[in-house]
C-alpha cells in the first residue's frame, strides 16, 4: 500500500512539473527608453506580461490587431497567452516610436487571420487576410464577427482562397469588433479592431471649428483643445462641448509664437465600444 501511495505521489509530481514547464510567462518591461527586451521569443501556449515600469501611461497594441492592452498606468501590467505561431510586431499607442516584437515558435495554424490595422478612425476600412495550411485555391473560408454590443459571433462573409491558399476581405467596422476565420472545423486566432470617433479641427480666423462623429454626431460630448509643449507633450488648454449639429465654433487666446494644436476626446466621452480619439494637428502662428 505504501508503495502505491509513493507511486501516486511521484506521478503527481511529474504531472505538476510537466504542466509548469508546458507554459511559462515572460516579462517585457515598459521603460522610459522603450520595451525591454525589444524582441521576446516564446513557444506556443506561453504568455507575455507587459509591465509598466515607467512613470507615465502606456498602451500595447499589435500592428495586425491580434492584441491590444488597456491604457496601463505606472506599475500596472497586461498579460496575453499566445496560442498561434508567428511574428507579432507591436507598438506603444501613446508613444508610437516605441516598438517591439513577440516571436512565437511552434506548429503553424491551419487557418490564419490578420488585420491591416488594429485601430482605425470611424469610416475607415480594414482588410482581413490569411491563409489555409493546404495552400489550395477555391477553399471556402468563413469570416465570423462580433461587434462590441453583440454577445456571440455571427458569420459575416464567405470568401474563396486564391493562389497559395490566401484570402482577402474588406469591411468598415462601426465599433470595437472581433473577427475570426473558420475553414471547415478549423478556427483561426481571434483578432480585434478598435474604432475612434472622427474628429476634425480647422481654423477660420478668428475662429476655430471642431466636429466629432461616429455614425451620428456626438452632440453634447466634450473635447479638449491640446497644444504640443516644448517637451513634445500634449497639454489641455481649453474644454469645448460639441453642439447639436455635431460641431462647435470657438476662439483661443494664444500667446505670440508658433503653436501645434489638435482636438482630443477621452474614452469616456467617446462612449461604449469606442476608443479615445484626436484630430489632425494644425500649426498656428500668432504675431505680436
Amino acid at each position: 500500500m505504501k508503495k502505491v501511495l509513493l507511486l501516486l505521489v511521484v506521478i503527481a509530481g511529474v504531472v505538476a512539473a510537466t504542466a509548469s514547464l508546458a507554459a511559462v510567462t515572460r516579462v517585457v518591461a515598459i521603460r522610459p527608453a522603450g520595451f525591454a527586451p525589444v524582441t521576446r521569443t516564446i513557444q506556443t501556449g506561453d504568455s507575455i506580461r507587459w509591465r509598466n515600469d515607467d512613470t507615465v501611461n502606456h498602451q500595447v497594441v499589435a500592428d495586425n490587431g491580434h492584441f491590444a492592452s488597456p491604457v496601463l498606468r505606472p506599475r500596472q501590467s497586461y498579460t496575453r497567452v499566445f496560442n498561434t505561431a508567428g511574428r507579432f510586431p507591436y507598438r506603444d499607442a501613446l508613444e508610437p516610436a516605441e516598438r517591439g516584437v513577440i516571436v512565437v515558435q511552434g506548429p503553424p495554424p491551419s487557418v490564419s487571420i490578420a488585420l491591416s490595422q488594429g485601430v482605425v478612425f470611424y469610416g475607415a476600412g480594414i482588410r482581413l487576410t490569411g491563409f489555409v495550411s493546404s495552400g489550395a485555391p477555391n477553399q471556402r473560408v468563413e469570416i465570423w464577427g462580433r461587434p462590441y454590443y453583440q454577445a456571440s459571433f455571427q458569420k459575416v462573409a464567405d470568401v474563396l482562397t486564391v493562389a497559395a491558399g490566401g484570402y482577402d476581405w474588406t469591411t468598415v467596422p462601426q465599433t470595437y469588433s472581433f473577427f475570426q476565420a473558420r475553414w471547415g472545423n478549423r478556427q483561426s486566432a481571434i483578432v480585434s479592431v478598435g474604432v475612434r470617433p472622427r474628429i476634425t479641427l480647422i481654423r477660420r480666423a478668428p475662429w476655430f471649428v471642431t466636429s466629432a462623429r461616429v455614425g451620428t454626431p456626438l452632440a453634447g460630448h466634450w473635447v479638449y483643445v491640446q497644444r504640443r509643449s516644448s517637451l513634445n507633450q500634449w497639454v489641455n488648454i481649453k474644454k469645448v462641448r460639441i453642439g447639436s449639429s455635431g460641431a462647435r465654433r470657438f476662439k483661443l487666446d494664444l500667446r505670440p509664437g508658433r503653436h501645434i494644436l489638435r482636438m482630443f476626446m477621452t474614452t469616456n466621452q467617446a462612449g461604449p465600444g469606442l476608443l479615445w480619439s484626436h484630430s489632425r494637428t494644425i500649426v498656428v502662428r500668432k504675431r505680436r
